[in-house]
């Protein structure tokens, strides 16, 4: 692969950039370098503030001098070859392929697509099969949300897909466990929503009569002494619109350590979970000229699974659902 060798670079902080940590810094001065390889620079001391070692979360002040070192990336617009075990697992993880679209149930873990320091995502993973002519994302999943990604195999595939999803005539789908007692049935949840970004260069989402629109059904299908597991359907396709609703009604999403707070994810963390648990089970276009009607769905995974056995055996109000649930036809 061609590589394009970069020089020391020497960088004075500065006002904007006074009190940033260290780590963060160079995630966004080192775009396109896995964030392993930047922690590696910093614990090895080739990154220097004033000629001295530092730590990740040491933070910058106004006038100092730090040492980028000299780091090998892709030249620009060269595609980054995942590993084969990572193609692997992407070609197991497929659950539905036609002739105009390819469906995956996405990993936890699993970035949609590159960037912000991730050489390659799920898309450019299906690139790197070299098995389509076109291949694009239809939609998006958060990197730690797990579930049905689908993806357009022609141009009239993905208009069709973008279409609906503007119209709103899809249907999406969601299991989530929720800390603390459900009180009552359904709720609604119709709150705009806005998004930051921090100096660090991490996303925030936060309700704000400014923002987009967004709507989210909360429907419990188990409780548990101190969780409830909900479906989910969401009625537009904010970033962390679950995640942020769910905290607005007082149960943050099991796992979720951006939103939720630490005391009240103890218990959750002692159950072995390690990672969020919010999965897309459904997603459903309807019919539109010659593309029929699509229903996906996508069992959950064993380590999601094995923490609703946990909660079962220690007392639920109400039953779990079943490894692979009917999906619901789309409205």
């Amino acid at each position: 692969m061609t590589q394009n060798q970069q020089q020391v670079r020497r960088h004075t902080v500065s006002e904007k950039e006074d009190g940033q940590r260290i780590d963060n810094f160079l995630l966004k001065q080192m775009p396109g370098v896995p964030k392993s390889h930047v922690y590696r620079l910093l614990r090895s001391g080739q990154v220097r503030v004033n000629g001295g070692r530092i730590k990740p979360e040491r933070k910058l002040v106004l006038g100092e001098e730090i040492r980028i070192p000299p780091v090998r990336l892709a030249e620009k617009g060269e595609a980054v070859r995942p590993p084969d075990k990572v193609l692997n697992s992407l070609r197991e993880s497929i659950i539905f392929e036609d002739a105009h679209y390819v469906a995956i149930n996405k990993p936890a873990g699993f970035a949609a697509h590159g960037g912000s320091g991730l050489p390659y995502g799920v898309i450019e993973a299906m690139r790197a099969l070299n098995k389509y002519d076109f291949i694009e994302l239809c939609h998006r999943l958060d990197r730690d949300t797990s579930g049905v990604l689908l993806l357009a195999k022609s141009r009239p595939a993905l208009l069709r897909a973008q279409k609906a999803l503007k119209e709103g005539t899809t249907e999406k789908r969601y299991f989530t466990l929720l800390v603390g007692k459900w009180r009552g049935e359904d709720r609604d949840v119709d709150s705009a929503l806005i998004s930051n970004r921090l100096e660090s260069g991490e996303r925030m989402v936060e309700i704000d009569d400014d923002g987009k629109p967004a709507k989210s059904r909360f429907s419990p299908k188990a409780k548990y002494r101190d969780a409830t597991l909900c479906e989910v359907q969401i009625f537009s396709g904010r970033t962390h619109q679950i995640r942020v609703h769910a905290l607005s009604l007082g149960h943050p999403v099991a796992g979720d350590t951006k939103y939720g707070d630490r005391e009240s994810q103890k218990f959750i963390k002692e159950l072995g979970l390690k990672r969020m648990f919010l999965h897309s089970h459904l997603f459903a276009l309807p019919k539109d000229g010659e593309f029929p009607k699509l229903l996906l769905s996508a069992a959950m995974g064993d380590e999601l699974r094995a923490v609703l056995d946990k909660l079962n055996r220690q007392g639920p109000v109400g039953p779990a659902p079943r490894a692979r649930e009917r999906p619901r036809k789309p409205r």
